[in-house]
């Protein structure tokens, strides 16, 4: 019900997940009344009509809105959509929660209702971010915007964990975010990150990165609080705006430059696929004892269908359970 199209987007993207893996069931928790038409329209307008039994309907009256503060989500949180979709993850009816509402009620229902894993303090948000070698993997994005140097440190083996899992990296590369790569750069918070990292033992850490370096590939694993990793993402998303709306104006300038669109079109279509943040639409809340994966609220029905590929690919390779072993390991 969350997100800024709400079940318009959510319900044909579902049906879309469904064709694409056959054995994936769903579960669209709302307003019956709202969903239950939409679901027949769209299951209407695919021939395949085995989906239907593949795909249902829970029920909640209440939605909790963008703007709601999360301390209010906990208070009302019985009959609200969101609780429900996470109480079937705790409950073991769901493998996965996949969400585009509320970022800060998400996180603390999922912490209220999944609990942590043991030796995590607080969920961070990862997701993929394009580079020169692929892509590489960064966090926290929005989650925690205040964070101590022990929070830093778990997000490094919950990074690392993750990254291991779904990318197959052996000893992913870690990188800490300052305002310099010396060592003297930067505030006490991430000096002593810095420092515990390195000392942790069982991270592949190669010391601070700037911003410049995050797309580079020098690095499979960018670690940051939430308020300096949201700024940076929200900003790389913007340049991929502006590159891609300019490069469209510059060909379409002449006649000439049209017809140059038209035989680079493939390569074109290529560096925007690659650099286009809508298509890693789907961040992940590490550190539950449960899969949560926020999709952006402005997603569209093909972005938010690549939020519910990222929750299919993290029950396949379970990365809690792959977390949490790293940890008993790890952290004392």
């Amino acid at each position: 019900m969350g997100g800024d199209f709400g079940p318009r987007v959510v319900i044909p993207a579902s049906v879309d997940a469904l064709k694409r893996h056959p054995r994936l069931t769903l579960q669209l928790v709302g307003q019956q009344t709202v969903l239950a038409p939409l679901l027949a329209d769209s299951l209407k307008k695919r021939s395949d009509k085995s989906l239907s039994s593949r795909i249902s309907i829970i029920d909640a009256e209440n939605v909790i809105a963008n703007d709601e503060r999360p301390s209010h989500a906990l208070r009302k949180r019985r009959d609200t959509s969101m609780y429900r979709a996470i109480t079937q993850v705790a409950e073991g009816q769901a493998q996965a929660c996949v969400s585009a509402g509320n970022t800060g009620a998400l996180m603390a229902l999922g912490r209220f209702t999944l609990k942590m894993l043991p030796g995590i303090d607080r969920p961070a948000i990862i997701t993929a971010i394009p580079s020169v070698n692929g892509i590489s993997y960064m966090l926290d994005l929005g989650a925690n915007v205040d964070c101590s140097a022990e929070h830093l440190l778990q997000f490094a083996i919950m990074g690392s964990v993750m990254t291991r899992a779904v990318e197959g990296i052996e000893e992913p590369r870690i990188g800490l975010l300052n305002v310099g790569a010396e060592e003297i750069k930067g505030n006490e918070q991430v000096k002593l990150a810095s420092r515990l990292i390195r000392e942790h033992g069982g991270l592949n850490y190669i010391g601070f990165i700037e911003g410049d370096d995050i797309f580079t590939g020098k690095v499979d694993v960018v670690v940051c609080d939430g308020f300096v990793g949201n700024i940076a993402l929200k900003s790389s998303e913007g340049v991929a705006r502006l590159i891609g709306r300019q490069l469209r104006l510059s060909f379409t300038r002449s006649l000439w430059r049209k017809m140059m669109a038209m035989l680079v079109s493939p390569v074109l279509e290529e560096i925007r696929a690659h650099i286009d943040p809508a298509r890693r639409n789907g961040a992940s809340l590490l550190g539950l004892q449960g899969i949560v994966v926020k999709s952006h609220g402005s997603a569209n029905r093909q972005c938010f269908g690549y939020a519910i590929d990222q929750a299919v690919a993290e029950v396949q390779m379970d990365v809690p359970g792959s977390i949490n072993r790293q940890l008993e390991s790890q952290i004392s």
